[in-house]
């Protein structure tokens, strides 16, 4: 076996990094097909693809952090910074939809009626379903918090419930806002406003689908005894993901359900 004398982990060479980034160029081009031509079979095989790009990629990951050693204290930092650059800029993708909003809704031009919501336009009750989500996703908040002292006290069954009713919590979320979308009285081409709102719900929703199964991948790991009290950064990347998630929501709430009505 070979011996390293320092800290860093040298990576081996794996083909997921390039095959993830083909898949993710298949994604993109699949889904201009599907706007244009409303076929979608490209876009789910490319899908499908990345799905088991992606598990393959992690599973080697958690196999260098939890059987072969290699995430020292000095590579967990530069995983740290990673995530958190990583989450900064989500922030920013997620600033430009709201500059896009508020640049919209506070000069709203003669097209629109001069008037934001548009004309025409019944825009949602901001204190039904979307107050209910709110609800739900401060709650996840509150659990998953729950989890992370649980695992510092290495109160692992505790843990384990508490991650259980977090990323469960994702889930109704998402049922829920798929019912709104339904229940929609406009769509995505239904002027700026249509726009806009799907545009920014439907991202945020798509990062409540990753971060939910980023939590279930890692109450997976926690039932697996692959977490300790001193060794889950796995488990708090997920939850950084998470609070990243509920903060944007509480935003998209404020502004784009409650003030822009």
């Amino acid at each position: 076996m070979e011996k390293f004398y320092h800290p860093y982990h040298m990576v081996n060479m794996s083909p997921w990094p390039l095959m993830a980034g083909f898949g993710i160029l298949s994604i993109m081009m699949s889904m201009i097909k599907m706007f244009s031509f409303f076929e979608m079979d490209m876009f789910l095989m490319s899908m499908v693809t990345m799905i088991f790009v992606s598990m393959f990629w992690w599973r080697d990951v958690i196999r260098e952090s939890t059987y072969q050693g290699h995430h020292s204290s000095v590579v967990l930092n530069g995983l740290m910074v990673g995530m958190i650059l990583f989450i900064v800029s989500e922030v920013f993708f997620f600033i430009s939809f709201f500059w896009t909003f508020f640049h919209s809704s506070l000069g709203p031009n003669i097209e629109l009626g001069a008037l934001w919501p548009p004309a025409g336009i019944i825009a949602f009750n901001p204190f039904q379903v979307p107050l209910l989500n709110t609800v739900i996703l401060l709650a996840s908040g509150v659990s998953i918090t729950w989890c992370h002292q649980a695992i510092l006290k290495n109160d692992m069954m505790v843990a384990k419930n508490s991650l259980m009713i977090t990323w469960m919590l994702g889930l109704y979320f998402l049922m829920l806002q798929w019912f709104e979308y339904k229940m929609a009285s406009f769509g995505i081409s239904d002027s700026v406003y249509g726009s806009i709102f799907f545009m920014a719900t439907g991202f945020h929703g798509f990062h409540v689908i990753v971060g939910t199964l980023f939590l279930f991948l890692m109450w997976l790991r926690m039932l697996n005894s692959e977490f300790s009290n001193s060794h889950h950064f796995g488990f708090e990347a997920a939850a950084w993901y998470w609070h990243f998630v509920d903060v944007v929501w509480l935003f998209l709430f404020s502004m784009v359900y409650w003030w822009g009505l």
